[in-house]
């Protein structure tokens, strides 16, 4: 039996900003304007964010009301003594009840880990394929979907895991694509979305069938949306860039190849928005007509993506910039690109309520992973948490009494 620990740490982290102090701020929008604006009042509300930290193994609470941001707790992920398990992938069940963990690393695979929020109790696991990355819980609660990236295998097609959660039992593993990564569904969880890394692809699983429905051609000057599963290619025909930096490379010149990230549909389900690392930009898809509707320029390295509940603002984090851009979806105007707090900027989370967006940064060598909080009506950076070295999925959590 695995053994796991609640480490209280109360007072140790420090604000990089004091959410209190009023003042002025600049922050960038697009490429060349400055705007001004004044350091918004304190939140009157309590949030919680899970953030996992792959190379020290802990998966830590961050808790930020009126009185600011600390790092509430950390607990223990793995088996492995001696060696990394890598929490990746962090989601918290839509009821709030429990969140999930994918460790990437294992001998040579990776597991899917349950737990109670709150109290951190461990409710079990379960051995999936090669490098399980990021995750999603189904909205009913009942499933998780969890991307096996498989990093460090052979450069073949990969899979995406479908966990029972009541069981901790994986009843599918679909063939999708080589190198899944940034997967998300829609929100009636009918339809699933991963983007192939290494094949500039997009692929569409039908939950109900648990079988890929479609996929797209992101590559520019050869898009195209067809049915059922892509075609196996050889390891030579790989479009992708080698993600041994994750996604930290620099494209080539004239390379029309996308990269992608992240997929993420919008709440409705109408549109899905895909993160090109390599061309830094967002695809536009209409699932319906299922075809590219625009190309829209991003952040160096784009990388992940949040939308918020209603639809209107897209968060995407920069890897290669140090940044993170607040756009207009309807528009596709990028409207502020905010400096982090460190290097490598990873994943994010919007509150539920769309006013914060929690961004993890894996820092770099021996520096700790860090967690910056951007107030998304004031669009500025409001508080920063040290956390675990290589800080990277992360998830919101209501908390007791609080709001997601």
């Amino acid at each position: 039996m695995t053994m796991h620990r609640r480490a209280l740490l109360g007072a140790v982290s420090a604000l990089t900003f004091a959410c209190a102090a009023p003042g002025a701020a600049q922050v960038r929008v697009g490429n060349d304007r400055i705007l001004t604006e004044q350091v918004p009042a304190p939140p009157t509300k309590e949030y919680f964010a899970y953030v996992g930290s792959e190379s020290v193994d802990k998966v830590s609470l961050i808790r930020f009301g009126p009185k600011g941001a600390t790092l509430d707790h950390a607990v223990d992920v793995g088996i492995m003594p001696t060696d990394p398990d890598g929490p990746h992938g962090v989601a918290v069940a839509p009821d709030g009840k429990t969140y999930v963990v994918s460790t990437a690393h294992g001998t040579p695979f990776g597991r899917l880990w349950r737990f109670r929020t709150g109290t951190d109790e461990q409710l079990g696991s379960v051995v999936l394929g090669n490098f399980p990355a990021t995750t999603q819980v189904s909205p009913d609660g009942f499933y998780a979907y969890v991307v096996n990236f498989n990093l460090h295998g052979e450069m073949v097609a990969s899979d995406v895991s479908v966990v029972a959660l009541d069981d901790m039992v994986e009843i599918a593993r679909i063939p999708t694509c080589t190198m899944p990564h940034g997967s998300r569904l829609n929100a009636a969880g009918t339809k699933h979305y991963s983007a192939c890394m290494m094949d500039d692809i997009v692929v569409e699983i039908d939950t109900r069938q648990l079988a890929v429905s479609r996929h797209y051609m992101l590559t520019k000057g050869k898009e195209m949306g067809m049915p059922g599963a892509p075609p196996k290619r050889g390891a030579g025909a790989h479009a992708g860039m080698d993600m041994g930096g994750h996604g930290m490379e620099m494209p080539k010149a004239g390379d029309p190849g996308c990269s992608p990230t992240w997929a993420q549909p919008t709440p409705d389900g109408a549109f899905l928005y895909v993160a090109c690392n390599k061309s830094s930009e967002i695809v536009e898809i209409d699932t319906k007509a299922w075809k590219v509707t625009r190309r829209i320029p991003a952040g160096n390295g784009i990388y992940n993506l949040a939308i918020s509940s209603d639809g209107a603002t897209i968060v995407a984090t920069n890897k290669r910039d140090q940044s993170v851009s607040i756009f207009d979806r309807v528009s596709g105007t990028e409207r502020a690109r905010i400096k982090t707090s460190r290097r490598i900027v990873h994943g994010a989370a919007i509150t539920s309520d769309n006013r914060y967006v929690f961004i993890s940064c894996e820092g770099v060598g021996s520096e700790p992973g860090t967690v910056d909080i951007i107030d998304l009506v004031a669009m500025r950076r409001v508080a920063s948490v040290d956390v675990g070295q290589q800080a990277g999925g992360i998830d919101t959590w209501a908390g007791p009494g609080g709001i997601r």
